[in-house]
């Protein structure tokens, strides 16, 4: 059974700094890992991306302040997150590509709550 544990997250004033993470569990076949928020009445948004084979992807409103980054041999991702500000308040979710007998499925974590103050 595939598991995304997440850990990190809280409370923090503007222009601080938070960092997430994640570990998968279940398999170690493991294509996409990243990171969507979710703030009330707005669509869920792609922060950032890694991939086996190619450079990160990250949200136009994140780039050069978050860094994602990705550990294979410990089947985790981390978002370090810099000069936080109130919009980026959401709660945070881990996904990852994970192959389970042979079929790509998207799995997702819990959710984490990620709250800058102004």
């Amino acid at each position: 059974q595939v598991q995304l544990v997440e850990s990190g997250g809280g409370l923090i004033q503007d222009g601080g700094s938070l960092s997430l993470s994640c570990v998968v569990s279940g398999s170690r076949l493991i294509n996409a890992m990243g990171w969507y928020r979710r703030t009330p009445g707005k669509q869920r948004e792609l922060v950032a991306a890694t991939f086996r084979s190619s450079a990160p992807d990250y949200s136009d409103s994140v780039k050069g302040r978050f860094i994602i980054v990705r550990e294979n041999a410990k089947s985790k991702v981390s978002l370090e997150m810099n000069s936080l500000k109130p919009e980026d308040t959401a709660v945070y979710y881990c996904y990852a590509r994970v192959q389970v007998d042979g079929m790509w499925d998207d799995y997702w974590g819990q959710g984490t709550q990620v709250t800058v103050s102004s």
